[in-house]
């Protein structure tokens, strides 16, 4: 699978996530956007363009596939059918997606490796994690059809150990709820709880959800710095 230098919970900038990634990110969904994966781009803001929703206690993500884009013949994208098709009848990004989630449910193919950036602020995205395509279908909805991708998290991320530099893996089975992530970001003043540097931030689990701590509550939740959420570890404070 590899390993990424950042890792879920990280609240980074744009130029970082693009960096990350290794290229200018200018749409939300990107299909094998490198050899091993892909990437989408998710919003639960207000007034945000699609409805995604986070389902099994942050374990499932059901990402809304994208609309056809906005023309002089439609100039009202959110009243057409969101699109399988280019048409040059090439496959659209909706549909790419969703002919590997096809491939998987046919045993065909190991699931689409997806990673999810998630938009906290402007020019503040925080990385869910690396996450698996296990299902997809349309469904009607306000008089049309649009595309749901089913995201299943994956349970393991990698990194590498500083001290052996060999690669390691971490558990990561629960995404924060991005109402959560607002409101601990808004209570901590977006800094760390400890130190209050303002810089390499991440989201923590106070008691890890290993040792009965939930996702789903900010009491839960708090940032700490890079140094500091290293130092922690799995331990309780």
């Amino acid at each position: 699978m590899g390993f990424f230098m950042i890792k879920p919970g990280e609240i980074i900038s744009y130029i970082e996530m693009c960096g990350d990634v290794g290229v200018n990110l200018q749409r939300g969904m990107n299909y094998h956007l490198q050899e091993s994966y892909s990437v989408i781009l998710m919003s639960q803001r207000p007034n945000a363009p699609y409805t995604d929703r986070i389902e099994d206690n942050g374990r499932i993500l059901i990402y809304e596939g994208h609309d056809v884009n906005k023309t002089q013949d439609t100039p009202i994208p959110k009243i057409v059918d969101q699109p399988m098709y280019n048409p040059s009848g090439t496959l659209t990004q909706n549909g790419l997606f969703y002919e590997a989630a096809e491939r998987y449910k046919k045993s065909q193919n190991n699931p689409e490796l997806i990673r999810v950036f998630e938009k906290l602020y402007r020019g503040i995205w925080v990385y869910n994690g690396l996450f698996y395509l296990v299902d997809a279908w349309m469904e009607d909805s306000n008089s049309r059809k649009v595309f749901k991708f089913k995201l299943e998290l994956s349970e393991y991320t990698q990194e590498i150990d500083s001290n052996s530099n060999k690669e390691i893996e971490l558990e990561h089975n629960r995404m924060i709820p991005p109402a959560i992530k607002i409101e601990v970001w808004r209570r901590d003043k977006g800094r760390c709880t400890i130190c209050g540097d303002n810089t390499n931030l991440h989201f923590d689990h106070i008691i890890p959800f290993s040792k009965g701590g939930s996702s789903l509550v900010a009491e839960n939740i708090q940032l700490l710095c890079a140094k500091h959420n290293i130092s922690k570890g799995d331990k309780i404070e």
